[in-house]
């Protein structure tokens, strides 16, 4: 990636997430990363383009910190706490503002449109790998419990910008444990 477009990738995604897509004028982000209104559209046809790759370095950072997980070779149950614990963390984080995809698919509600293709995209893949996880626990209903694990974070992440972020991350967790040990009292039969 340019120099050029690493800063407007950057920029774009600091200004974005703090501050909405639509709220956040092209103009604004060549001047404040240092660019030319040609070199954006060089690198970025549109706007949404450069939306959508903003979504799409959210997407790849989570699809890179699941990988990671999973290739310490930890037991399922474990990738999903170490999965959870990372959004604690998000939640956590000073200047926290929500789920860039969810914020972002609020923003653009119609089903057709390229950034709102972003975010179910993304949220297939979130939905499909922690099924795969629950999966992998040998218990019955992954898909039911994936489905749990998703509206937890879901509402976590919705909360965490509007109340009390520790007590956020703090009761998603508690949720995701209370999960997990009622599958691990499942039966295998």
């Amino acid at each position: 990636m340019s120099e050029a477009r690493k800063r407007l990738v950057d920029t774009a995604s600091r200004l974005f997430y703090a501050e909405g897509l639509h709220a956040v004028g092209i103009d604004r982000v060549i001047a404040e990363a240092g660019v030319t209104k040609a070199t954006l559209y060089r690198h970025f046809p549109s706007k949404d383009d450069l939306v959508v790759t903003y979504l799409s370095v959210a997407d790849d950072a989570l699809r890179a910190r699941v990988d990671e997980a999973r290739a310490r070779g930890r037991a399922a149950d474990d990738v999903l706490r170490e999965l959870a614990e990372s959004i604690a963390e998000d939640i956590r984080r000073p200047g926290f503002r929500g789920c860039a995809f969810l914020n972002a698919a609020a923003e653009y509600p119609d089903a057709a449109h390229p950034v709102h293709a972003a975010v179910l995209r993304h949220r297939d893949w979130f939905f499909a790998t922690t099924a795969e996880l629950f999966a992998e626990t040998g218990k019955p209903d992954a898909e039911p419990a994936a489905r749990h694990f998703v509206m937890l974070r879901d509402g976590a992440m919705a909360a965490g910008c509007l109340s009390d972020p520790v007590l956020v991350g703090e009761t998603f967790l508690r949720g995701v444990a209370g999960l997990l040990t009622y599958r691990s009292g499942m039966g295998d039969d």
